[in-house]
């Protein structure tokens, strides 16, 4: 795990930017403080910071192949190197032990094809002198980021767009279009970021760019989710079939030269994930949970200690409070380089500060409520569709609807989310099931009231509605429920691993995820939605899958709600003054995002589990980071927080 950097010159004589370069890969010093290393010739410069986890002696980067006509840097790790490496060892001459130098050969055989063989968690870039191209990838779902920037004098990439900025490359200004859709959804869609000219490269993508021909990179999707369903096979086939993924899974991201252990909330997925790496771990296994004092909505660590106990862990239990969570917020905005997702960003950062004391590479189970079906929101929509189906006499495509009879079993689940369920029953009811499930997935309800015109208009909700369209119907296929997960794996799964990477990599530790194995991805969309949603019973296929590794108590829980911050609280109690004068500040007034009567009235009326506050008050942040004068920074007091947020006055100034 490391982070990235490098610019293209697009005049072939002109030579790189030494002093740019460095200036980036500085910037990224907490994804790798175990070393750097640059590459430079003529128009190409290549920076890395490395965070040493497979081959500790001799894996610095950049490395080239054998004739050196071939550089690259990688960020990520590839966990089926070894199998890789043999294959390739016959016909090519290896220097190292890491699985960095296998993509540089695999690369050389296959060309952009290389990325079919690789599975793992990764970006890289490499320049090919051959061929006079930047080749850069991106891992099939998106654990690992890469961002771009294009001007008539260079391409430049990185890691985080913290370096573009910091090496001046691009200036800070805010991307409109990528500001509508943080506001309806709480992050951006496709390739856009809230910075305007600063473009992400897609999960499932590569890039290819000729620096002295091409107008603009090409960029190619080299993998998708698919649809096309199997119902040649049992469901106790798929059951078996998921079971043995799993388990090569876990195998597979145990492979590292450090210490591993796993985050553990007490839900069926971090579960599963240390319940399976645990038993076959060479050591002691290290499992640590994060838990608040404000009520036992807010506290997993009963359940997770459950688990700890039935894989025999080393356990850590870490109690978190208003006050040090809401003086980190922004210096983790910062970190974050553009908000995104929800508050289980200050959970996820102190859990990960913590582990790091005692690992270097954690797991998680981030990913199982978008693969395998796991949001109450989505029971709440076949609520609607089985109602609408029973009064209309819809029910004979019994392949792609859950029937009103089999669902009812499980409308208990329901009993935490009675405001989302009133909200969303309010208006609207039987309508399409694309604008459906907008409404249920939009933070928009009145954002009228708290968002000046200047920033939403009358037109605004309708364009965003045709955005998200365009994905949520995308997939070839009839099931609400396919249509529905996949939406949420395009588009907020991205969402929480950009703050599953930030938060870990903040303090120099590798997150690996082990449910995102992309062959489990592509067995899982394959399966029937009959199997995977049976009876409107949440994760069903992966419950069948491994219920003889949970303990009972683990097994029948149906009230895990994510990791729930107890936010509406804070906001009325302890740390009220901070978030009031962060939105009613006299920077925020001149913005002319927000109204201020609108803003004031939320502060009181914010529900529990509530999103629109936290949204808001995480953009107004970003623009303290990105945007306004520090002369009286909030990061001064981040002691705690590592170096490259306490230094992010003179990155940005830079």
């Amino acid at each position: 795990m490391c982070g990235i950097a490098g610019i293209l010159e697009r005049n072939p004589s002109a030579a790189a930017d030494r002093r740019l370069v460095r200036k980036m890969t500085r910037a990224l010093q907490h994804r790798g403080p175990d070393g750097e290393g640059f590459y430079f010739d003529g128009p190409v410069g290549l920076g890395h910071r490395r965070l040493a986890i497979i081959d500790l002696a001799t894996g610095e980067q950049p490395i080239s192949n054998e004739d050196g006509s071939i550089w690259l840097i990688f960020n990520g790790e590839i966990y089926n190197y070894l199998e890789l490496r043999r294959q390739l060892a016959g016909h090519h001459t290896f220097r190292t032990q890491s699985d960095t130098e296998v993509i540089v050969h695999l690369y050389e055989d296959l060309g952009a094809r290389c990325v079919e063989q690789l599975n793992g968690m990764f970006s890289f870039a490499l320049w090919d002198a051959r061929l006079g191209c930047l080749f850069a990838a991106r891992d099939h779902m998106g654990i690992k980021p890469l961002y771009w920037h294009l001007d008539r004098d260079r391409f430049s990439f990185a890691s985080e767009p913290k370096a573009l900025l910091a090496a001046g490359l691009v200036e800070p200004q805010v991307n409109p279009q990528a500001l509508e859709e943080y506001l309806a959804f709480q992050f951006c869609l496709g390739d856009r970021t809230l910075f305007k000219n600063v473009w992400q490269l897609e999960p499932g993508h590569y890039l290819v760019f000729r620096p002295f021909d091409d107008d603009a990179p090409r960029i190619v999707r080299y993998w998708d989710t698919d649809y096309q369903l199997d119902h040649h096979h049992t469901e106790d086939y798929f059951v078996e079939q998921l079971l043995s993924l799993l388990q090569d899974s876990a195998r597979l991201q145990l492979r590292s030269d450090v210490p591993v252990g796993s985050h553990l909330s007490g839900g069926i997925d971090s579960s599963t994930v240390a319940c399976l790496a645990a038993p076959v771990y060479g050591g002691s296994f290290h499992t640590f949970t994060g838990a608040f004092r404000e009520g036992a909505q807010y506290d997993e660590t009963p359940y997770a200690g459950v688990i700890a106990n039935h894989i025999h862990s080393t356990h850590h239990e870490i109690w978190l409070d208003a006050t040090e969570c809401l003086d980190a917020l922004p210096g983790l905005i910062y970190m974050m380089d553009e908000p995104a997702a929800g508050p289980g960003l200050l959970p996820q950062y102190f859990v990960s500060r913590y582990a790091r004391e005692h690992v270097k590479v954690v797991l998680g189970g981030q990913g199982g409520d978008e693969i395998f079906g796991g949001y109450a929101r989505y029971l709440i929509a076949y609520l609607e569709q089985t109602l609408k189906a029973a009064i209309y006499g819809t029910q004979d495509e019994g392949k792609y609807v859950v029937t009103w009879e089999s669902i009812m079993p499980n409308l208990r689940l329901l009993a935490n989310y009675r405001p989302l369920m009133q909200s969303f029953l309010r208006d609207g009811l039987f309508r399409e099931m694309d604008e459906r499930y907008f409404r249920l997935v939009s933070r928009i309800e009145d954002v009228e009231t708290v968002i000046t015109g200047d920033v939403w208009d009358s037109g605004t909700r309708s364009r965003l509605f045709a955005e998200f369209q365009t994905i949520f119907n995308r997939p070839d296929t009839k099931s609400y429920f396919n249509k529905m997960t996949n939406f949420d794996i395009k588009t907020l799964l991205p969402a929480l691993l950009h703050v599953e990477d930030r938060a870990s990599m903040s303090v120099s530790l590798e997150s690996r995820v082990p449910l995102l194995d992309h062959r489990i991805v592509d067995l899982v969309t394959h399966m029937p939605p009959t199997f995977r949603f049976k009876g409107g019973d949440t994760k069903r296929t992966l419950r069948d899958a491994v219920k003889h590794l949970l303990p009972e108590a683990i097994f029948n829980r149906r009230d895990k709600m994510g990791f729930p911050v107890p936010l509406a609280e804070w906001l009325r109690g302890p740390r009220r003054a901070f978030v009031y004068d962060t939105l009613l500040s006299a920077r925020a007034r001149e913005r002319g995002i927000y109204r201020m009567d609108g803003i004031e009235q939320l502060l009181l009326t914010e529900q529990q589990f509530g999103r629109q506050l936290w949204g808001l008050l995480c953009l107004e942040l970003w623009f303290h980071a990105f945007f306004d004068d520090h002369t009286s920074s909030s990061a001064d007091d981040l002691t705690e927080l590592p170096l490259a947020v306490s230094q992010f006055e003179p990155a940005i100034a830079a």
